[in-house]
């Protein structure tokens, strides 16, 4: 299905002058403390974020997976569920695609479908974390740093396929997340896997496009609990290094140690130009995969504090790739995705506010009180008619969760595909 634009000005007409009103408001306001408004809502507008594929089903738990009504059981499915969300928000103009969790037939069918959805193709993930169908090797005690060579030509061998799809597709990027690890000590010799992945990263790097990337993720822990292979940023950034100029770290939110100060390793890894790819999501204890801007809000502002001054200061560093990367087990997977794209544009459009000149001359002034004041005055602003207005201006809902309930697209959704479809993937 596809959203309905005549319910959709409908909706938008219902909360049109409320939401005149308090832009209006807001607008003056910032207007007065030097805020380029026109810019500012542009630059909301322009910024999309990728839906990946494995996130418009109910996710799971190590314990159980509880199924939503009306997933998407196909890939052209998935496709028009994220044209649902892009057309709602105008913020996800982007697909991720996880192979093989995914299953390519017709190319073309599926990119003028893409193309009809307003959507392109973001990096396409490759999977070692799972041994799959008739493979000949297994990947129980590793992928791309298993002492047996076998292992580790598959796994090679496997990412270079992946790309090779994604240049179908029109992708530029591969993003690999390697689960390679032990769970006791002894396991594993930790120099020896860690050179077994290298070589295996060159093996692939070297089959990459001139145009394309490849971004290296990194997790402390999960689904190895004793060590990971690529355990934390400094270990992708040194494996980025010994790749090449086309090779980069990729930043998960919830692949930190707690309190891991992560706007820092932002910050560092743009000074150096090496910052990749962000998937974003939201945590309590760990890897929790929860809606963005859930828990740690003020967190996820400090972030783009950074990433708004690296975008701007750090032209070494590439135009990062952004992705959603959550899990959402008790929530409309739709719904969910929704909520976690409005809570990036929040903290970017708060991120947008600060005042970076005053804030250089406070911190070299050592005028901590002042430093604070400037970024807390910005994040304490409601910038949520910001939001609504480069949705407007868009052609997208003010306010998209309450279109998606008052066009009942969970139901009609529920209707086209039954209440037993199941996403594939997780």
């Amino acid at each position: 299905m596809q959203v309905n634009k005549e319910q959709l000005l409908a909706n938008n007409n219902s909360y049109r002058q409320t939401h005149e009103s308090s832009f209006d408001f807001l607008a003056n306001t910032l207007s007065k403390q030097g805020v380029n408004i026109k810019n500012t809502v542009q630059r909301l507008a322009d910024f999309q974020v990728a839906i990946p594929s494995w996130a418009l089903g109910a996710g799971g738990t190590r314990f159980g997976r509880f199924s939503y009504y009306g997933e998407p059981s196909t890939l052209e499915q998935k496709i028009e569920d994220v044209g649902i969300i892009h057309s709602l928000t105008k913020t996800a103009g982007a697909i991720s695609l996880h192979i093989p969790w995914d299953v390519l037939e017709d190319y073309n069918a599926i990119k003028e479908l893409a193309v009809s959805n307003d959507l392109v193709f973001d990096a396409v993930n490759s999977n070692t974390f799972q041994d799959q169908k008739g493979a000949k090797e297994s990947y129980k005690f590793g992928s791309l740093s298993n002492v047996n060579k076998a292992v580790r030509d598959q796994a090679v061998g496997h990412n270079i396929d992946v790309v090779e799809i994604g240049k179908k597709l029109g992708s530029k990027s591969l993003t690999v997340w390697l689960a390679d690890g032990s769970n006791f000590p002894g396991q594993s010799n930790f120099q020896t896997a860690l050179q077994h992945t290298e070589d295996s990263l060159k093996e692939i790097y070297k089959e990459l496009p001139i145009d394309w990337k490849m971004f290296i993720e990194y997790k402390p822990y999960e689904p190895n609990f004793y060590s990971t292979v690529i355990q934390d940023w400094g270990t992708s950034f040194m494996l980025a290094n010994a790749c090449g100029d086309k090779a980069y770290t990729l930043v998960d939110l919830g692949h930190h140690l707690p309190n891991t100060n992560i706007e820092q390793i932002v910050s560092t890894l743009m000074m150096k130009g090496k910052l990749g790819g962000f998937h974003f999501n939201d945590s309590k204890y760990g890897d929790d995969d929860s809606t963005v801007g859930s828990v740690k809000p003020y967190a996820l502002f400090l972030i783009f504090n950074e990433l708004v001054y690296g975008m701007k200061n750090n032209p070494q560093n590439p135009y990062p790739a952004w992705m959603i990367d959550a899990s959402h087990n008790i929530k409309d997977p739709l719904e969910d995705l929704i909520q976690s794209l409005e809570a990036i544009q929040e903290a970017y459009a708060k991120a947008l506010l600060i005042d970076q000149e005053m804030l250089r001359s406070a911190q070299l002034d050592n005028d901590v009180v002042l430093c604070q004041e400037i970024l807390q005055n910005a994040y304490r602003t409601d910038v949520r008619p910001l939001l609504r207005q480069a949705r407007l201006n868009s052609g997208g809902a003010l306010d998209p969760i309450k279109a998606y309930r008052s066009m009942k697209v969970r139901q009609k959704l529920i209707d086209e595909r039954g209440k037993n479809a199941v996403a594939s993937g997780l």
